[in-house]
C-alpha cells in the first residue's frame, strides 16, 4: 500500500529532520509509530498522507510515484486512506451526524444512501445518543470518537491515527485502541502515532515504527 525508500525531509535550507526512512505498510497490517516528542510523528504522517513531498529518496502509494502524481489521481487515493487528526478538526457548526457524513457529502452522495450508514457507525463508537449535538457540548473523548467515526465512513483502506489517545483517560484509551484492532480485524491497515507506552503495550501483534534522530527502525 505504502513504500518508501531513502526518503528525506529537510525545510529550506536547514538540516534534514527526516533522512533515509525507508519501510512499508502491507495491506490489512497495524503499526505503532512512536519516538519521543518532537521526533518527526506527524511530519512522517503527511508524507504517507501525502500532504508534504519528499526532498529526496521515493514515495510509492497504492502503487504511485508521489513525485509525478497527477492532482486528479492524489485525490482519489487520499480517498482510499482515512486521518484521525490530533485536534479533531470537527466543523462546529455541523452537528456529529454531519461531521461524520461530511466525507460522504462531498463525494456528492444523497442522504438517502448513506444515513442509516453512519447511524450505525456512530453507534459503533458509542455516538448513538449524540449525533444531534455540536461538537461544542462533546466531552474530549467523544470529539475524538467523532473523529475516528468520520474517518471510518467512507471504508478506508488505510487509517492514519496522529495520536488518537492523547486527550482522553486511560479507560477510554484501551475502549479506541479496542476500536482500532476490531477494524483492523475487518480489513483495514493500521497506523498509529502514539508516544504511550503502555497503550503499545496492550497489544502485542503490532509493529512498531520509532522515530529517533532523524532515523526511523523498524521492530517487527
Amino acid at each position: 500500500m505504502v513504500r518508501f525508500e531513502n526518503v528525506g525531509l529537510r525545510y529550506g535550507m536547514g538540516p534534514e529532520v527526516l533522512r533515509d526512512i525507508t519501510f512499508s505498510i502491507e495491506p490489512q497490517s497495524f503499526q505503532f509509530l512512536t519516538g519521543p516528542s518532537g521526533a518527526g510523528k506527524t511530519t512522517l504522517l503527511r508524507l504517507i498522507l501525502p500532504a508534504l513531498k519528499p526532498t529526496r529518496g521515493l514515495i510509492n502509494l497504492f502503487g504511485h510515484d508521489v513525485a509525478g502524481i497527477e492532482k486528479d489521481t492524489l485525490t482519489a487515493l487520499r480517498r482510499r486512506m482515512g486521518v484521525v487528526f490530533q485536534d479533531f478538526r470537527l466543523l462546529e457548526h455541523l452537528t456529529t451526524y454531519e461531521n461524520v457524513a461530511l466525507p460522504l457529502r462531498v463525494q456528492g452522495r444523497d442522504e438517502t444512501s448513506y444515513r442509516a450508514e453512519v447511524i450505525e457507525l456512530l453507534r459503533w463508537v458509542g455516538l448513538g445518543e449524540r449525533m444531534h449535538v455540536m461538537p461544542p457540548v462533546l466531552s474530549g473523548g467523544e470529539k475524538q470518537r467523532a473523529a475516528i467515526a468520520r474517518a471510518l465512513i467512507a471504508q478506508p483502506q488505510l487509517l492514519l491515527a496522529d495520536e488518537p489517545t492523547g486527550n482522553v483517560d486511560p479507560t477510554l484509551a484501551r475502549r479506541l485502541l479496542r476500536l482500532f484492532v476490531e477494524l483492523n480485524k475487518a480489513g483495514t491497515a493500521i497506523v498509529i502515532a502514539t508516544h504511550d507506552i503502555a497503550l503499545m503495550d496492550q497489544f502485542d501483534g503490532a509493529r512498531r515504527l520509532v522515530l529517533g534522530d532523524g532515523r526511523l527502525h523498524v521492530y517487527d
